[in-house]
């Protein structure tokens, strides 16, 4: 019997791509998900395609919690941290453009985890599921407000981690780099670049992160040389930043 048999799950920004493989993932696994999207038909698509093990839940990823638990019975198992913002745009992208990717790409998080903790902590078990991208722990050209709130939503999945793990909350943050979804699209050149000689799919990105959650890992890599990098960015960063910067030369280049 699987270890999600009757596991209650919500996946956020379960409209396509990664969310999308995530909750057909979780149901084959004998879970109920909630499949969460901003679009409805998307949300109710996705369920539709799943079956009787899925309950579409539509709505803004920042505020679904209630409604979701509510949808599942009164308890939420597993929450995946999906739903994300591709903001591209450089240090002059506008202030909305930065309080949105900050908003959907961190803060959706922050609350989600205000509302799960309390039941989490007192039954003493809850796993939380951050994807993050390899963005949040190297970078991304032509990026900046999706590079940084991803930097942050990987310090948050870290925070969530170290403070709760002893409480029986597990933690992962997956960090893929180019999966073919329409957000790869959505990079346009920089991605065409950077993302897509590698990209995988999404079915990939969810057994990734089953085969992760059963050795208890926090970090998710469905491409593992994401850890050589992040290895060489931390042990000497300025040999790392300069290769990036060749990488930015070159995209700049006609």
């Amino acid at each position: 019997m699987s270890a999600y048999q009757d596991q209650r799950v919500v996946v956020t920004g379960a409209g396509g791509g990664i969310g999308a493989a995530l909750a057909r993932r979780f149901a084959a696994e004998g879970a109920t998900v909630v499949v969460n999207d901003l679009d409805p038909a998307k949300a109710a698509s996705v369920a539709g395609g799943i079956g009787a093990r899925a309950i579409a839940v539509p709505g803004d990823a920042s505020a679904i919690v209630g409604e979701a638990r509510e949808a599942l019975g009164g308890r939420v198992d597993v929450y995946c941290a999906n739903a994300g913002l591709a903001s591209g745009g450089d240090a002059f992208a506008g202030e909305a453009v930065w309080e949105a990717a900050w908003d959907v790409n961190v803060m959706a998080h922050v609350r989600a985890a205000r509302a799960l903790l309390p039941d989490w902590l007192e039954r003493g078990s809850g796993r939380f599921v951050s994807t993050v991208s390899a963005a949040g722990l190297l970078t991304m050209i032509g990026a900046a407000p999706y590079s940084v709130t991803k930097h942050g939503a990987l310090a948050f999945a870290e925070w969530l981690s170290l403070t709760y793990r002893h409480r029986g909350v597990q933690v992962h943050a997956i960090c893929p780099q180019g999966v073919r979804t329409d957000m790869l699209t959505a990079a346009g050149s920089a991605g065409d670049l950077v993302l897509a000689p590698t990209a995988i799919e999404p079915e990939a990105v969810a057994d990734a992160l089953f085969d992760g959650m059963e050795k208890g890992r926090f970090l998710i890599l469905p491409h593992p040389e994401v850890a050589d990098f992040y290895a060489a960015r931390a042990t000497d960063p300025d040999r790392w930043l300069s290769g990036m910067n060749r990488l930015q030369r070159t995209w700049e280049t006609p």
